[in-house]
């Protein structure tokens, strides 16, 4: 009897955080708001794109010519152009420490973190993941997006403003 008692509340304990995974899955699918270049929303909640970093909303950037940008502000008008009225679904693999859901997202098939970088508007993060390295060698050698000219890697602008 005790380990029926036992296997019962497993049983139901198993089925409870099946359940609140299934509408954490759904809570990461749909319409996305971009916040930034590596931070989406879908339902309220807020998803930083896992392995990849993009320069920050206030960031500048110089061009091919020197000239300053808002590279930030650019990598966030990609993100929400690409994205447009899609639907995207989002992979979680962490929460971070500001409370955000860490994840790799789609739109249909294609991964928006690997577009991200592969277009040049963020940087594979290393200090978390190899994943994205490919497409930045492969932006960077097709001087795209933040690669066209000269910029500070987010992590230092964030460290150093």
């Amino acid at each position: 009897m005790y380990y029926t008692t036992m296997i019962r509340a497993a049983s139901t304990a198993f089925l409870a955080l099946l359940m609140c995974a299934t509408a954490w899955a759904a809570d990461l699918q749909g319409r996305a708001s971009v916040i930034d270049g590596d931070t989406i929303e879908i339902h309220g909640t807020r998803i930083r794109l896992f392995g990849i970093d993009a320069p920050e909303g206030r960031q500048l950037c110089k061009d091919a010519s020197g000239k300053d940008y808002r590279c930030g502000q650019k990598a966030a008008f990609a993100l929400a152009d690409h994205i447009g009225a899609g639907t995207v679904s989002c992979d979680a693999r962490d929460i971070d420490r500001y409370g955000r859901t860490v994840a790799v997202c789609h739109l249909g098939a294609e991964d928006l973190n690997a577009w991200m970088v592969a277009q040049g508007w963020a940087v594979a993060y290393r200090h978390y993941s190899k994943d994205y390295v490919q497409q930045e060698d492969t932006a960077k050698s097709a001087k795209l997006g933040v690669w066209a000219g000269s910029f500070e890697w987010p992590w230092d602008w964030r460290h150093n403003n």
